[in-house]
């Protein structure tokens, strides 16, 4: 199985940024713990803060990967040529958010992507993403 990890905006300061918020672990540290849990899994990973080069990772690994895990960061509110690439990749796509979005402030509580993908996970911690790589492991096997 492969599995694209795709994200957005800021998150390159996971373990920096907003610890109360998102946490003290680096997004680097994790991706290897993750990588360590599912070693049948080949797990890529990138991160950009520029809309474009999202869109084009979305459009590269759309047609080729067993799943993606996309965190747009803030482009899910924003974003309706992300929400666009979502629509035209064949992929599958789940979306995560380490906070609850929902309970955050009001212009956070809705994504413009959330509706093109797979499902959701929010709120959850790093602990998103792994249950993001259940889901799709857990749909491989029916």
């Amino acid at each position: 199985m492969k599995i694209l990890i795709l994200n957005g905006p800021n998150l390159n300061l996971l373990g920096v940024r907003e610890p109360a918020v998102y946490g003290s672990l680096s997004f680097p540290d994790y991706l290897e713990r993750l990588r360590k849990a599912y070693p049948a899994v080949e797990i890529d990973y990138f991160q950009s803060n520029a809309e474009g080069e999202l869109i084009d990772k979305l459009h590269e690994a759309g047609f080729d990967r067993d799943g993606i895990v996309l965190n747009p960061g803030g482009y899910a509110h924003t974003s309706v040529a992300l929400r666009d690439a979502v629509s035209a990749i064949r992929t599958p796509v789940i979306e995560v958010h380490i906070s609850n979005i929902a309970g955050r402030e009001d212009f956070r509580r809705i994504s413009l992507t959330a509706p093109v993908c797979r499902g959701a996970i929010t709120g959850l911690g790093l602990n998103s993403y792994r249950l993001a790589v259940e889901a799709f492991l857990s749909e491989s096997l029916k």
